[in-house]
């Protein structure tokens, strides 16, 4: 198997933390619990200390119908509101958790080897070196070591 290590390029990178304008968000969790075939999901501590609960056929019809109702409890609330659905099961939750916790390690991740490839492709035109001896390197093409160092013909 051969890996296109440039393909990392073609994802956004992250935005610092201070390049944006303080956002005060309220996360609200849901708990769902499947009975037969369908699922029902309870979100509680709402504004106004209001408890919202929908069913849904699926997962994905569940979340959005409770997403539907909190937000329509938020929507008077100065704010932005934003809605996690877990399984009610804790073994089920922590699954779900694990999995998200690896996604967004691998976002930091993927922006960690971004940063890293920048330096090191600035340090090494810097230091003289050609966008294919670059390439070879760090295994990318020459085309991408150019495409991060524009301007460079070293």
């Amino acid at each position: 198997m051969r890996l296109d290590h440039g393909a990392i390029f073609d994802q956004p990178d992250l935005v610092e933390a201070g390049d944006q304008p303080e956002v005060v968000a309220v996360t609200y969790v849901a708990t769902a619990t499947r009975t037969g075939k369908r699922w029902t999901a309870v979100a509680r501590d709402l504004p106004g200390g209001r408890t919202v609960q929908a069913e849904g056929a699926s997962w994905g019809e569940v979340r959005r119908n409770v997403a539907d109702l909190v937000f329509e409890a938020h929507n008077a609330d100065a704010g932005i509101g934003a809605l996690q659905l877990v399984p009610a099961d804790p073994e089920a939750a922590a699954a779900v958790v694990d999995v998200i916790a690896a996604r967004s390690a691998r976002i930091l991740a993927e922006q960690a080897e971004r940063d890293a490839v920048r330096h090191a492709v600035r340090l090494l035109i810097g230091e003289g070196w050609s966008p294919r001896d670059i390439g070879s390197a760090l295994l990318l093409s020459h085309q991408r070591i150019s495409q991060l160092a524009p301007g460079a013909t070293t």
